[in-house]
């Protein structure tokens, strides 16, 4: 018998309306109009279906054992719950589009096909589905009740989009962000993935029952179109000054988290001593002397117990706290033997997705199946809605979509972001020795790595067999380990100061 979701093939460009009666599954290869794509690198990429077929024959087996539980009816199987400012991609890609006539032209409209009836397990923000029934095969993968539940979940996630008529961005005359706020749309959106973890948990799915729950107002709220917006793009673009953001122009994945860094300790300072469990830290994890000198981002465990202490004051020992990792992983093109990796971090309960997209055109990619990411795409122009906090009726499908939208995970932008999202400790804990898991898997070539200290000079395996009574690992369960390779051994393409 059909499900009570129909799914339909829709080209969905970035004109037509996003609506629609049932889910339908977008064939388009990336973002709507907005800086252009760089131009591919001479060098192709080889083998490239060895790369994956060796690699990400199954992405999260670099874990001791496949993650089990993944979801038939939607239940989660999770146990629990670079100085560089813009990047070669994007650098190359506004200047072609500045130079070019077409946007729809630069920006192509090849079409890649739905994931051709793929029965693997997606993986969307730390929540496995299961498209296809082990006891009943012949079931259509979009058929299937796993499949109903992932789009759910999809549909659930906030969705940010180029808006038009809001209030002038300070003393300019821009009331709209259209063709080039895509960037920072899609990091509203990955932060507002964040405090809907923070606040109502990975288990929440909106209802289309009304009155709304307030705490998901008030994170809407936050995103508004206006100074009165904690984090509106007016607030965005004034706290990224230093990274060169202003309005009408385009900005990197790096000056993007750095403002968001600088926002989210802002506004700690405008509200003093306010409730602390409303409050979530934000924290970029860059490489040596702030990621100016280049190499994988370093997340040093003594200082973010040192930053969660600054943020709350001393009032308490742990806050919650948002990362995000800025990354460039490769020139023109991102080098092949990231993409696995990449892949892999969908899987941690602590995902927030990449703030990446095709090069040049920014989305908020939340989830992987093989070789395909999905993302939300933000270059719909949509009018302003005004939320109110005390307004529990207000009407927010502007902030949904039902739409599928994925593209080949190899044609991502190689500069990117990665954000990760710990409650607590214990969050932190796991999080940690996943990374660890994922640093092992890398043949000498990780996104990042985990340091108990800076002065550290080798990267440390966060070791979960030895704990304290509590459970917590102890100082001393970090063991230094040698790095996969020196320096002199890494391949030229991988890390370069741009």
């Amino acid at each position: 018998m059909p499900k009570k979701n129909q799914f339909s093939i829709s080209s969905s460009d970035s004109d037509s309306p996003r609506k629609s009666l049932g889910s339908s599954v977008s064939t388009e290869p990336g973002p709507g109009p907005g800086p252009g794509p760089s131009s591919s690198s001479s060098s192709k990429v080889n083998n490239k279906s060895s790369v994956w077929s060796g690699l990400l024959v199954s992405p999260f087996s670099i874990f001791d054992s496949e993650p089990k539980g993944c979801l038939k009816k939607g239940e989660i199987c999770a146990k629990k719950y670079n100085g560089i400012g813009l990047g070669v991609g994007w650098t190359s890609a506004v200047k072609r589009m500045m130079n070019s006539g077409s946007m729809r032209r630069i920006f192509g409209m090849d079409k890649t096909g739905i994931p051709n009836g793929s029965k693997s397990d997606i993986w969307l923000l730390g929540v496995c589905y299961k498209v296809v029934h082990d006891d009943d095969p012949s079931v259509e993968p979009t058929q299937s009740d796993g499949f109903s539940a992932f789009v759910d979940d999809l549909s659930s996630r906030i969705l940010i989009t180029y808006r038009k008529g809001f209030a002038p961005i300070g003393d300019t005359k821009y009331t709209s962000d259209v063709n080039w706020g895509c960037m920072l749309r899609s990091s509203q959106m990955l932060v507002a993935q964040a405090l809907l973890l923070h606040r109502l948990g990975r288990q929440w799915r909106k209802s289309l029952d009304k009155p709304l729950d307030q705490k998901y107002v008030e994170i809407l709220h936050l995103f508004g179109d206006s100074e009165d917006s904690a984090y509106s793009i007016h607030n965005l673009l004034h706290a990224g000054k230093t990274y060169g953001l202003s309005p009408g122009s385009w900005v990197g994945p790096y000056a993007m988290c750095r403002t968001w860094e600088t926002l989210a300790r802002s506004k700690r300072e405008e509200t003093g001593n306010a409730d602390m469990s409303t409050t979530m830290a934000i924290y970029v994890v860059s490489g040596d002397e702030d990621g100016e000198r280049g190499g994988a981002p370093v997340l040093c465990i003594e200082d973010i117990v040192k930053h969660c202490s600054s943020f709350s004051k001393g009032e308490v020992d742990w806050t919650p706290i948002l990362f995000l990792v800025p990354l460039v992983l490769g020139l023109d093109k991102i080098n092949s033997r990231y993409l696995p990796l990449l892949a892999a971090t969908f899987s941690f309960p602590q995902s927030l997705g990449i703030l990446g997209g095709r090069p040049g055109a920014s989305t908020y990619i939340v989830g992987v199946q093989d070789d395909k990411a999905f993302y939300l795409d933000p270059h719909e122009v949509q009018p302003v809605v005004d939320i109110k906090v005390d307004k529990l009726d207000v009407d927010t499908s502007s902030y949904h979509s039902n739409t599928v939208r994925h593209f080949p995970l190899d044609s991502i932008d190689p500069s990117l972001a990665i954000g990760f999202y710990c409650r607590d400790k214990s969050d932190f804990d796991d999080f940690c020795i996943r990374a660890s898991k994922l640093v092992d898997q890398s043949n000498g070539a990780p996104l990042f790595t985990i340091t108990e200290t800076r002065s550290s000079t080798t990267s440390v395996e966060y070791n979960d067999r030895l704990t304290s009574d509590t459970g917590v690992p102890e100082l001393d369960s970090f063991d230094a380990v040698a790095p996969g390779e020196s320096d002199a051994s890494r391949p030229e393409d991988e890390w370069q100061l741009l």
